[in-house]
């Protein structure tokens, strides 16, 4: 019960003005309490105009979720995308080891939903993981999805929260026989 409360709070605020007509308040950070996040950036792969670029950042609970979240939203370039704040996180809680989880999708359907499953399926912890698609003006159907699950993964990798795999082709090869 508490953590579907935490999660639609986090909903809540995250969603911001941009998508709704009346105002919300912007919520209330205090810049010392979350100096010690560093958001990792990406590179932007491009298909078919559309764009792809993921973002990261350890937190250890859903305010710095929503921290980086907001911070990201707040840099023009990223505001001006379609999907601005496709995310997940999985965050441990330090003493009861309970998991912590949410996703949202910002209009991209199902999206989220990936990116949640490669947190799970790589047991990543205490890790957001927010992917931002400009659309390019032509559908990529499920293409999409792979686009959304690869940025987020390489940089996941590249930022030391989940493991690379090993080298497939290495591993299954076997020396000739003579």
């Amino acid at each position: 019960m508490v953590l579907s409360l935490i999660a639609r709070r986090s909903h809540r605020i995250l969603l911001g003005p941009s998508k709704f007509k009346h105002k919300t308040p912007a919520p209330q950070f205090s810049s010392s309490a979350f100096a010690h996040i560093n958001i990792a950036h990406g590179e932007i792969i491009t298909d078919r105009k559309s764009r792809f670029q993921a973002h990261c950042a350890t937190v250890n609970s859903v305010d710095e979720v929503d921290y980086v979240v907001y911070t990201l939203r707040t840099e023009k370039k990223i505001a001006d995308a379609t999907h601005p704040t496709i995310f997940a996180y999985r965050i441990i809680h330090p003493t009861t080891d309970q998991i912590i989880s949410h996703r949202d999708d910002d209009g991209e359907g199902g999206a989220a939903d990936k990116l949640l499953f490669l947190l799970d399926k790589s047991e990543a912890q205490n890790v957001l993981v927010v992917v931002t698609r400009w659309y390019g003006g032509i559908n990529l159907g499920p293409d999409r999805f792979k686009h959304i699950t690869n940025v987020a993964k390489e940089l996941l990798q590249e930022q030391g929260y989940i493991k690379a795999k090993k080298d497939e082709k290495a591993k299954g090869k076997k020396g000739k026989k003579t």
